[in-house]
């Protein structure tokens, strides 16, 4: 197998291999379903399809909407207790 051979060989594997990686990362349905209701509480929302999960386990919320002081990035730890909110 040729340099090139084997680097297409390894660059297809790693492509393969994205999805598997990825599902790590999934957020369950139970989660998303937990943030909504904590995301109630401090009286904001969230799109699910704006949730990630962290390296740490927990959980980073994109463009969070809290009613009366504006739109935020917040990080939730595993407990879904919020980390951090940052303004956008």
């Amino acid at each position: 197998m040729t340099t090139l051979g084997k680097i297409g060989a390894g660059m297809l594997a790693l492509c393969l291999a994205g999805p598997a990686l990825a599902d790590d990362h999934m957020v369950s349905d139970e989660a998303k379903e937990k943030i909504a209701e904590v995301m109630t509480d401090m009286r904001c929302e969230v799109n699910p399809d704006d949730i990630e999960m962290t390296d740490e386990g927990g959980y980073d919320l994109d463009d969070v909407i809290c009613e009366g002081t504006g739109q935020f990035d917040v990080v939730l730890d595993a407990e879904f207790n919020e980390v951090s909110r940052r303004a956008e």
